[in-house]
């Protein structure tokens, strides 16, 4: 046997959406104002999911639960209008519900989407940071470092002379502990893709220059060259040497020493 709360449940979810014609809404709150628990709670619960339909599309897809909603409520209304037709005809007002909520998923997914760019976008920016960071410190510590050298009363310094009058003279100064610093004004830079390279000349009789690194002067012709960590110690080095090399340096001079200095 049907009862009241059976007759008006499939009204409930229609007059959540204020969907009733004036005459099925004001039997229903007739029937609501009497105290029916079971249309109440139904009536809460229609509530709820109305509020609730703007939040129901995560991932720019209906949940099952709505969708189901949905579409027993379009049912429920064909039946109480007493439709003959087929199940997909379907009212005006539920057809803009579906369109409401299809425009709120595509909102959705682009708002997604548009997120995900700014935090991508955010993330990049702060890799470039932390790069610009990192290279400043790394800057930093070879400035500390240099100024260590040089004007540490411990370091030995190695003027270094030069045949070619045309050549401006260049200056090493030598850190036992902190390394070598080469430097020198207006000091013409090598034709092509040739560089300046350092040799440390061993005090050994038969000892072979030992390659160290190699520099291009800047385009003002400033040429300084921090050597941290010498091929040899100063104790067994008793000359400094730069040639003009390939591009890379070489292993073996390949000129003439333009610059050579004696370490007393």
């Amino acid at each position: 046997m049907a009862t009241n709360g059976d007759q008006y449940g499939e009204l409930i979810e229609a007059y959540a959406l204020g969907a009733l014609d004036p005459q099925e809404r004001a039997s229903l709150e007739a029937h609501l104002a009497s105290g029916c628990p079971e249309c109440s709670k139904a009536l809460d619960e229609a509530r709820w999911l109305v509020s609730q339909l703007a939040y129901l599309a995560p991932d720019a897809k209906p949940s099952e639960l709505l969708r189901g909603r949905l579409f027993q409520t379009v049912r429920a209304e064909a039946r109480s209008a007493g439709l003959a037709k087929s199940s997909s005809t379907i009212p005006f007002w539920m057809w803009g519900a579906v369109a409401a909520l299809l425009l709120f998923t595509v909102y959705q997914a682009w708002e997604t989407s548009r997120i995900r760019v700014t935090i991508d976008a955010t993330k990049k920016s702060a890799e470039e940071e932390i790069a610009k960071r990192h290279e400043l410190e790394e800057k930093f510590a070879i400035a500390q470092r240099e100024a260590i050298i040089l004007t540490d009363p411990h370091s030995v310094k190695i003027p270094l002379g030069t045949e070619n009058k045309e050549m401006p003279k260049m200056e090493a100064v030598w850190h036992a502990k902190f390394g070598i610093v080469v430097s020198g004004l207006n000091v013409p830079a090598p034709s092509g893709t040739r560089t300046l390279q350092l040799w440390l000349i061993p005090k050994a009789k038969d000892g072979k220059p030992i390659p160290s690194l190699t520099l291009r002067p800047d385009a003002n012709g400033n040429f300084v060259l921090l050597v941290a960590n010498p091929p040899d110690a100063m104790d067994g080095t008793k000359a400094l040497a730069i040639t003009e090399e390939p591009a890379g340096g070489s292993q073996a001079p390949t000129t003439k020493p333009i610059w050579v200095g004696a370490i007393s």
